[in-house]
């Protein structure tokens, strides 16, 4: 467990971390949420976040830092001006990761998977499924939030965050929040 008191106090201020019964995007249910577009929707924010974790990357030599859509789009954007590299995001094109717009991963480039929050891993792996196929070398992975659940804490890679939520999570059929009759909600981003 990672704690960042200053994050957690712009996680508050900015009504970032939600308590309620939601629906992830990890198909998990869960009693906290962290939405942080309404973290980084504050331009100092985004940027403190930013330093933080471009400075736990800052000798590993990154060419370009990618970010999935929506969730990393704007912390990779972030984190690579930064560092001062190129920066590039994925899409889902038939619900798999791709680049489009010209964005390209030159062979042994050195590539920075950044992510809003992560939970299982999921979409980082996909990110990192992309940029082996372009025959880029994947750096690690950094996130503002962390709360990884066990199946998502070995990534395989080097993995990096500013502060973990020790929110509870269960598959939909386990939830006691549906058992006791509430519905989720999915205040995220993918289907």
């Amino acid at each position: 467990m990672r704690t960042d008191e200053h994050l957690l106090g712009l996680l508050k201020k900015s009504e970032a971390l939600l308590e309620g019964h939601f629906l992830l995007s990890s198909g998990l249910h869960s009693n906290q949420y962290v939405q942080c577009a309404k973290l980084t929707m504050y331009p100092e924010h985004a940027a403190y976040v930013a330093e933080k974790l471009a400075a736990l990357y800052k000798n590993e030599n990154v060419d370009v830092v990618i970010g999935g859509a929506f969730g990393g789009i704007l912390i990779a954007y972030e984190i690579a001006r930064v560092l001062g590299v190129r920066n590039i995001f994925a899409e889902r094109v038939d619900n798999v990761f791709a680049l489009r717009r010209g964005f390209f991963i030159a062979k042994g480039e050195r590539v920075l998977i950044a992510e809003d929050v992560c939970t299982t891993g999921k979409s980082i792996l996909e990110v990192k499924t992309l940029v082996d196929s372009y025959g880029g070398i994947v750096a690690g992975a950094a996130s503002i939030i962390d709360r990884s659940q066990p199946e998502g804490a070995a990534l395989g890679m080097r993995k990096e965050w500013l502060h973990s939520v020790a929110a509870t999570s269960w598959k939909a059929d386990e939830c006691p929040l549906c058992k006791a009759g509430g519905k989720p909600v999915k205040p995220g981003s993918r289907k």
